[in-house]
This record gives structure tokens, sequence and C-alpha cells, in this order.
């Protein structure tokens, strides 16, 4: 049976190019902040659009349709900063960028200058150059990070968490997947704090800490 004291283990899979994944960003925190060490999160990597494309946003689009529909109004409500980008860049390179910032331990600050870059920016993170900038205002080396994603060197692990994101049946992001002593839980989309919390409650491994209620 799990230590009561055991956290709960949330993995996110997610992508720098979802506009959904970024608006989940604050209600992650929000429940880190709160929970500590008995939330133990992991970012996963998910790519939506694997084929490299660039692809002009048009204001007449079906994506500028839901965008108005249903990101927009979402951004507002969470305090996001959120605009349309101008390219739909691949993602791969990205998703490889931050496992070099886990290994580097500068993961947290480097996960949301991507998404800033991307959606409220316009960058292309898709770009080496473009990345590099990103790590060194994070205190980053951005010449090292360049050399590993040239040389491939985490490749594996983003092709490893699609892998298992498509044996779960994940079919897009954000996802979330819960573990604790209950039964594990998956949840899709971007989700209310109320909902992760409930989730949580559920799956948690013995008494709840003060800081869910």
């Amino acid at each position: 049976m799990t230590h009561p004291d055991t956290p709960v283990r949330l993995d996110v899979w997610s992508d720098y190019v979802c506009p959904f994944c970024y608006l989940e960003l604050p209600i992650i925190e929000q429940l880190h902040a709160a929970l500590g060490p008995h939330l133990d999160i992991h970012w996963r990597a998910f790519e939506l659009s694997p084929t490299p494309v660039r692809v002009r946003a048009s204001t007449e689009s079906p994506d500028r349709a839901a965008w108005t529909r249903a990101a927009s109004p979402l951004a507002g409500q969470r305090g996001v900063t959120l605009k349309q980008p101008p390219l739909q860049p691949r993602s791969r390179l990205a998703l490889e960028a931050a496992e070099f910032a886990k290994d580097a331990e500068a993961f947290a600050p480097f996960h949301s200058a991507l998404f800033r870059a991307f959606f409220e920016d316009g960058q292309d993170i898709g770009d080496l150059r473009v990345l590099g900038d990103l790590a060194r205002d994070v205190g980053l080396d951005p010449e090292s990070l360049t050399r590993a994603l040239e040389a491939g060197r985490y490749t594996a692990r983003v092709l490893a968490d699609e892998e298992e994101a498509q044996r779960l049946g994940i079919r897009g992001v954000p996802a979330m997947r819960l573990a604790g002593e209950g039964p594990v839980l998956l949840l899709t989309g971007a989700q209310p704090e109320e909902a992760v919390r409930a989730a949580l409650e559920r799956v948690r491994p013995g008494p709840p800490p003060d800081a869910l209620h």
C-alpha cells in the first residue's frame, strides 16, 4: 500500500503550440503552489503538428473562429495574455529543448518562456536561434542547447512520451494522468482547478493535505 506521505503523480501531456495547454499552465502552477510535495508533476511531450509546416493564420479560418469562441474567453478568465500566432511551427525542437532544460534544472522558467514566446510574441519556437535566445534569457547556455538539439540528444525522450500517450489513447492535449493510491484517472482538455482538485481527492494516498480545501 502507498504510504500516506507519497505524493500524487500528475503527468501532463502538452505541446507548446497548443493554446489550451498554455491556459492550463496557471491551474497546474496554482495546484503546485498549494500542494507542494504532495503533488509530483511531470510535463510530457506531445506534438500536435508533427509534420514540419508553416501555415499562416487567416482571420476567416475555422481555427480563427475556434480561437475567438473558446481560447480567447478562457484566457480572459485565467488572466493569460494570448494572441493567435502568425504561424504554426513544428514543435519538436521546442519539446526537446524543454528536456534539456529539465536536465539543467531550469525547466519551469524555460517552460513558461516557450509558451510566452509563441502565444504572446508570435516567435517561431521551431527555430534554433529563437530557442537559443530563450535559453539565454533563463540562464541556460545557448551553445550547449544548440549542440544538444543538433545531435538529437533528447529526441528519444520526446518520442517515448508520445508513444506512451498513444498507448493511453491520448489524441489531444492537454491531457493529465493522476496516479496515487486510488484509481488512475485521465483528464483531457483545459480543466478548471476545481475539476483537477476533485480528481486529486479521488486518487490521493491517505488523508488529503489541508491545502486541498
